[in-house]
Order: structure tokens, then C-alpha cells, then sequence
């Protein structure tokens, strides 16, 4: 018998738009954890990117619910669309925990994303709230990677390198799906089709 999945994911990002990967990494983070479900967050305003222009929120969060309909292991959360302003990881976890108090929370991110959490908003409240798991990126070496090179306090640099999880290592990424709709060309098998048909019927990323 399987255990009981219990864990609460969180995948967040600006999901400009959603892509397969995004999917990819959700479905393995799901099997890995043993999680009840995955949350995706879409952002309001990003900290740590220079998005512009950054497509509205509600379009945004429009694509991502057609990217997960039907797939119950996923759930959309509009928490940080709602709260607004710069949305800092660490508001959106301990407004989680009041969401989820007896669920352990699982914090998805890429592997690339490891040396820069040392400048997330109070970064080791946030380490301390939930779990940083971490999945691998394309081209990127992660055994070369130093516990020194993450700029944390012990034990921290070496929970995140035991925190690194198998999965599939897929090169799509938002900004090339927005570079080649607006080139016109096609942004099939890199998204879900549902995703495809909205961007066309709304003229997004023209």
C-alpha cells in the first residue's frame, strides 16, 4: 500500500507564459515527494527579474489553469496576485501555513536557483519555514557546485545539495516561447494546446 501523501508543493514564477517544463517539473516533484498536491503561484510583481513588459496577471493566471485543468494532482493559487506588490517568497509561505497548518510545505526551484537564494527576502525565516527542493536545468553543473558557493550559514549550503531531486532536464523556457510567437512562429510541443490556442486568440506576445 502507498504511503499517504501529505506535503504541499509550491512551484511559483511568473508562468510567462506556462510551459511544458513547468509541467515536467510539477509531475516529478509530485512522485519524488509524495506530495498531496502541487501549488502553482503565480507572481504579481517579480523581486529578482527585470520583466518587461510582464503579461497581466490575470492572463497570466488565466494560462496556467488551462495548462493544469483536469489534472487533479495540480492546483492553481492566486495568493500572491491578490496580495499584490513585489511578491517575496517568504510572505507567500507563511501565508501558506496558515492555509495548510498541519501540511509540510516543499519549495520547487531549479537547481540554477541555488546560489541566488542567499538574496531572497529573509532568506533563513524562509529556509526555516519550509523544505527547498531543487530539480536539475539544462546546461547547468550542479556537482561543481561548492557548499561555500551558496553564501549561507551552516547547516544550510548542505541541506540545499542533499535537497536535489532526479528529474528530466527539459531546455524550454518562457522567454524563447515569447521570442518565437512574436517571430511568428509556432509554440507547439512546448506548450499545452490549451495554452497555444489562448495566446493566439488573445494576440499575447505580438
Amino acid at each position: 500500500m502507498a504511503n499517504e501523501r501529505k506535503g504541499i508543493g509550491i512551484l511559483g514564477g511568473t508562468f510567462n507564459p506556462v510551459h511544458l517544463g513547468h509541467l515536467l517539473i510539477a509531475q516529478s516533484a509530485y512522485e519524488y515527494l509524495n506530495l498531496a498536491k502541487v501549488l502553482f503561484i503565480p507572481c504579481c510583481n517579480p523581486p529578482h527579474k527585470n520583466m518587461t513588459p510582464l503579461l497581466s496577471a490575470d492572463h497570466r493566471l488565466n494560462m496556467v489553469r488551462l495548462a493544469i485543468e483536469g489534472d487533479l494532482r495540480f492546483e492553481v493559487s492566486d495568493i500572491e496576485i491578490q496580495r499584490g506588490g513585489i511578491s517575496y517568497a517568504v510572505d507567500t509561505v507563511a501565508q501558506l501555513h496558515g492555509l495548510y497548518p498541519a501540511q509540510e510545505l516543499d519549495f520547487i526551484i531549479g537547481a540554477d536557483s541555488l546560489k541566488e537564494l542567499h538574496l531572497w527576502r529573509n532568506i533563513y525565516c524562509l529556509l526555516r519555514l519550509c523544505r527547498f527542493v531543487s530539480f536539475p536545468r539544462p546546461g547547468y553543473d550542479l556537482a561543481s557546485v561548492r557548499p561555500e558557493d551558496l553564501h549561507l550559514d551552516p547547516p544550510w549550503p548542505d541541506r540545499l545539495l542533499l535537497s536535489v531531486m532526479p528529474g528530466p532536464c527539459v531546455d524550454i523556457s518562457s522567454s524563447d516561447i515569447r521570442h518565437r510567437v512574436a517571430e511568428g512562429m509556432s509554440m507547439r510541443y512546448l506548450v499545452p494546446s490549451a495554452v497555444e490556442m489562448y495566446v493566439a486568440e488573445h494576440h499575447l506576445y505580438t
